[in-house]
């Protein structure tokens, strides 16, 4: 669909194929451009959706379509505001680690969007190579706007569970799946992925990494939620 060449220093040159529409364009350059680039400037980014609970960023990770999205939009339509739906940006500043406020949009396959947004949501314009829906967030769930402390990060199983469980990761548990869900530009880059490996060291020793797993089923959320902010007063508790 389209060749981007990234250069060192920040740069990016788009090369799109001929007829390839502005929406694709623009998706493909966000989502899976722009997160590699700025991996070059040690700025980690991940596949991730977050969100700002109680002021403490909580962050969401799988493989496609293990239901990041979903997740993140029911839990933004019951108050907590969104930070990313995709492309989580992490800082470490103050000694802490931050996740940063993205793209304020969210993308849902038809039977989600069925379930979590109004009946009257306008999608913006389509993507040419995938089904799911993309909505403008500000017009339809509260927003976060300024990085907050990052306080947990759930990696999604894959609905196996009878019901929520939660369990914490070993820090070899969490580098693996810290690492898995990485943007890397080039993994012949020796020196960006040993920085990267030890960002995500730090990340691993954190002691907020999660699995978390639920049955795939809308009226089950709201006990995801209860299990999510369960797991979060006692991760607030610990030393």
């Amino acid at each position: 669909m389209a060749d981007f060449l990234i250069r060192t220093d920040g740069g990016i040159d788009g090369f799109p194929v001929e007829g390839i529409d502005a929406p694709t364009l623009d998706h493909l350059f966000a989502n899976q451009v722009l997160p590699a680039a700025l991996s070059l400037q040690q700025r980690p980014v991940f596949h991730a959706s977050a969100l700002s609970v109680r002021g403490e960023g909580v962050a969401f990770l799988g493989e496609s379509g293990r239901g990041k999205s979903t997740l993140a939009t029911f839990l933004a339509g019951r108050g907590h505001p969104l930070l990313t739906d995709d492309g989580l940006e992490l800082r470490e500043d103050d000694g802490g680690i931050w996740a940063l406020p993205n793209r304020p949009s969210v993308r849902l396959w038809e039977d989600s969007r069925a379930a979590l947004l109004p009946p009257d949501a306008t999608p913006l314009p389509a993507v040419s190579f995938t089904r799911k829906e993309r909505f403008h967030a500000a017009a339809l769930l509260p927003l976060a706007t300024a990085a907050v402390p990052l306080r947990a990060a759930f990696f999604l199983g894959d609905g196996s569970a009878p019901g929520p469980t939660i369990n914490a990761l070993t820090p070899r548990e969490a580098h693996l799946a810290w690492v898995r869900h990485a943007f890397l530009l080039d993994v012949h880059d020796k020196a960006t992925i040993a920085r990267q490996f030890h960002q995500v060291a730090r990340l691993a020793r954190a002691g907020l990494s999660f699995q978390l797993d639920y049955p795939r089923d809308y009226t089950v959320l709201p006990d995801v939620e209860s299990a999510l902010l369960a797991a979060l007063d006692t991760a607030l508790q610990a030393p």
